[in-house]
């Protein structure tokens, strides 16, 4: 595989490092959604919800369009969100066996 790909590959998972960008995945899996409709979903402040959606949008994982108004927020790809299914899927298998941290340590 080439090394821009890889490159590409880890800089784009990186973008899902944070777990907010995670739920935003959720919830425009199954609607487009305005930034006032997510922040109150999800409870964050605009101007930082507005920084998450810039990144995903930059990393070619959101779109946008305008509606009046409004900026609407849809996933770009939906196999993007089938991709994320399937890790959470393999990841879910994977903590069955790991132990639950409670004191910070396993």
């Amino acid at each position: 595989m080439k090394k821009e790909v890889l490159e590409f590959h880890a800089e784009f998972c990186k973008t899902f490092s944070n777990p907010k960008r995670l739920e935003i995945m959720c919830l425009l899996k199954e609607k487009e959604m305005t930034v006032s409709d997510i922040v109150k979903k999800l409870g964050v402040p605009k101007a930082n919800m507005s920084q998450h959606l810039n990144i995903m949008r930059m990393m070619g994982i959101l779109k946008t369009r305008r509606h009046g108004t409004n900026i609407y927020y849809r996933i770009a790809n939906k196999k993007i969100t089938k991709a994320c299914g399937l890790m959470q899927n393999a990841l879910g298998y994977l903590m069955e066996g790991v132990p639950v941290i409670r004191t910070g340590k396993l």
